[in-house]
């Protein structure tokens, strides 16, 4: 099998599948939303949502925490959950304790052999934050914070490391590449070329609007500046700026990045 017929025959084809198959729109939608969960527990998860999903104040906040966390593959104790929030494939997204999702925060975990997405505890996902997968594995460490409107994308193996901070609009990126070198059409292509997976240490700062790319790694206690944007690895406890990034300054190792956050 060639390139070309290897991003068409990836992961995520019973997807589409289901999508443009005959199965019907309900089918599609439920496919695409839900994955294996059974359907009478998703039409529940709706009407939940429905109802509680956008109530305001202290009295939303205490809400969802009662009635979300079932339908969680794990949920642990305190967990928050903002307003309107969009939550794909919730039965293979698995919350720590003290995990804090923002308002309007997307969770999607789809794919169909994934594990999906596993967020550690005392995790913050600030506000219109989007994790997503497309048949890949997203893992988030404990007291690691993404700020808002950040994207981390995994159609491979992304992980962030214990107490890392990652600033606004930043784009965490494993996999989800096209093959430019094939005949076959951009549309017609899963976007699942992928060049291994992506690491992000303990105790990293990202910096806003910064990009790192698939293959590429951070090691611990490094900081990538502003706007940066990272397309192979880089060492642990470095400064590294600029397009692409490059090493500007080592770091000495810090407490932080040896010792448990408190």
């Amino acid at each position: 099998m060639d390139t070309a017929d290897s991003v068409e025959a990836n992961g995520g084809a019973k997807l589409k599948d289901a999508v443009s198959g005959p199965s019907g729109a309900v089918a599609a939608y439920f496919a695409v939303s839900y994955g294996p969960m059974p359907r009478f527990k998703a039409i529940l998860f709706e009407i939940v949502q429905l109802l509680f999903g956008g109530t305001p104040g202290a009295l939303g906040y205490a809400l969802r925490k009662a009635l979300y966390p079932p339908f969680f593959g794990k949920c642990g104790k305190k967990a928050l959950f903002g307003r309107h929030l969009t939550i794909r494939h919730p039965s293979k997204i698995r919350l720590g304790d003290g995990v804090v999702i923002d308002d309007r925060a997307t969770l999607d975990a789809k794919g169909d052999s994934n594990r999906g997405i596993s967020i550690g505890d005392g995790v913050f996902v600030g506000r219109d934050t989007a994790i997503y997968c497309k048949n890949g594995d997203i893992s988030i460490a404990d007291k690691a914070s993404l700020s808002a409107k950040c994207i981390v994308f995994s159609s491979n193996d992304l992980s962030i490391g214990r107490g890392t901070m990652v600033g606004s609009f930043s784009y965490l990126l494993s996999g989800g590449e096209y093959d430019y070198e094939s005949p076959v059409p951009y549309c017609r292509q899963n976007g699942m070329v992928t060049h291994g997976p992506l690491r992000i240490g303990d105790d990293c700062w990202i910096g806003a609007h910064a990009t790192v790319l698939d293959a590429a790694s951070v090691g611990d206690g490094s900081v990538v500046a502003a706007g940066a944007v990272v397309a192979s690895p880089l060492p642990a406890h470095c400064l590294a700026a600029g397009v692409p990034a490059r090493v500007r300054k080592e770091l000495p190792v810090r407490r932080a990045a040896t010792e448990p956050c408190q």
